[in-house]
């Protein structure tokens, strides 16, 4: 029964929303924002759940949060947003996958590290994680050059303008030197720390990224990341920790199998998630509503007219979920029925889905009456005289004596069997108490009923031009 009632559009519906669900994942799976929007799309479902409940205030409130946190997001991760549309072409965005990031040589970052160490040269290094880190630090100097060993060394070389910043690394590069970054306000520090300390600390407590400072007293080297900060005592514990940090520590052919099998579960789970969401809307909690449709009729013979129809309007009942029943406008529920083939006399016409037009998820519990009968007659044309439709009272010393008509006649478009008996087209009605003692209107006719037409070469109006005169008293 259910999936009867699906149709081809709501597979593609399904499909396309899908699809754009999976995109997103997969173009922000490396940032924090995916955590920030997963976040947000619990709070709808819990949103949902309240509304099902009939929790109105925690709906409202909830709801409330969710506009605000959705404003949030695009204010706070702005430039995680824009790193990511910043594709080079539109199939970057709609069918591309992201490469995966070059590695590091952390070996050789292990060794210049505690090369540093072992000469006193300080020194302070930067790895970002998925946070977007330029909003917390002071911009330095843009370098972009390939990591090295010599590279490192003259870095930090106590005679270069920036080597009391930070070398912020990225992928086999370093991108920027002599960054500042924000102090750190903690005051358990050993004696022994310095300002390099803090600032390594205050970047790591703020970020998810990691920093390798180089005491210049002490020659130790220091790992902080979160709100931890470690002594590494040798050049392979420092190896793992950069590995561990870079998520690289296992071999390129296991990351690759790993992240076929997340594109893969994303692809099912997008699928599931929107199928879920299509049926909450189309199918779940469903509510039941009655509306009164007038009939319209199409491809009537030109030939013929409308005599009577035994009703002009038909109940609908109407099953669907409470969302869409309550978004539906008057206009988008029709019923129509085609007149193509139907003759003179009695016509009974059964009424369908077919000719019944809903909003999509939307179903037919039960159409009264199910069935119309429809009455043509043949058009017929036939020469009226015209007949002036008086009103009220002349004034008391006023008596009207003459009315003419311009023209007399008019010839009317309309069924055999309503022709027949009419004899006179009478106009629109005319206060006599507006009349003066003599002069013309122009009055429209009044065609009743509403199927009658007038002829062509005939206007709907007429002339009529009167005169009165005193009465004798």
């Amino acid at each position: 029964m259910f999936l009867s009632s699906i149709r081809w559009q709501d597979i593609v519906d399904i499909a396309i929303n899908s699809y754009i669900l999976f995109r997103l994942y997969i173009l922000f799976r490396e940032t924090i924002v995916l955590r920030v929007l997963t976040g947000l799309a619990l709070l709808w479902v819990f949103q949902r759940i309240a509304v099902s409940l009939d929790l109105i205030v925690t709906s409202w409130v909830m709801q409330g949060i969710i506009a605000a946190a959705a404003l949030i997001v695009i204010i706070v991760f702005r430039n995680e947003i824009r790193s990511v549309l910043q594709a080079k072409n539109l199939k970057a965005i709609l069918w591309d996958f992201p490469q995966q990031r070059i590695r590091p040589p952390i070996e050789t970052v292990a060794e210049s590290v505690f090369d540093l160490a072992r000469r006193r040269c300080g020194a302070l290094l930067v790895f970002p994680g998925r946070e977007d880190i330029s909003d917390i630090v002071q911009k330095g100097v843009s370098w972009g050059g390939l990591i090295s060993k010599d590279m490192l060394a003259s870095i930090f070389w106590q005679d270069n303008p920036v080597h009391d910043g930070a070398a912020v690394i990225q992928d086999d590069r370093v991108t920027e030197v002599g960054v500042i970054l924000p102090l750190s306000r903690r005051n358990d520090f050993p004696s022994s720390y310095g300002t390099r300390h803090r600032a390594a600390v205050g970047l790591a407590e703020i970020t998810d990224a990691l920093t390798i400072v180089v005491s210049e007293e002490t020659g130790n080297v220091t790992v902080a990341k979160g709100s931890s900060i470690d002594e590494i005592q040798s050049k392979n514990k420092l190896v793992r920790r950069l590995e561990a940090h870079l998520g690289i520590g296992v071999k390129p052919e296991e990351a690759k199998s790993k992240e076929k099998l997340e594109v893969g579960l994303a692809a099912l789970m997008s699928t599931l998630l929107v199928t879920t969401i299509w049926f909450s809307f189309s199918k779940g909690m469903e509510t039941l509503i009655t509306l009164e449709v007038p009939i319209e009729y199409s491809n009537r013979n030109p030939d013929m007219e409308i005599f009577d129809t035994s009703v002009d309007i038909v109940t609908l009942q109407l099953i669907g979920s409470g969302t869409l029943i309550r978004s539906i406008r008057p206009d988008q529920v029709n019923v129509k029925l085609d007149l193509k083939g139907a003759g003179v006399g009695s016509n009974t016409f059964l009424i369908s889905k077919e000719n019944i037009a809903l909003p999509p998820g939307v179903l037919i519990k039960k159409v009264n009456p199910s069935e119309v009968e429809v009455f043509l007659d043949a058009r017929v044309e036939k020469v009226l005289p015209v007949q002036v439709d008086w009103v009220g009272k002349l004034p008391d010393h006023l008596l009207l004596y003459k009315a003419v008509t311009k023209p007399d006649r008019v010839q009317i478009v309309g069924g055999s069997q309503t022709l027949e008996n009419m004899s006179t087209i009478y106009t629109e009605k005319v206060q006599l108490g507006r009349l003066s003692e003599k002069g013309s209107l122009s009055v429209k006719l009044a065609l009743n009923p509403g199927s009658l037409k007038i002829a062509a070469g005939y206007g709907d109006a007429v002339t009529v031009t009167y005169e009165t005169k005193k009465r004798q008293m």
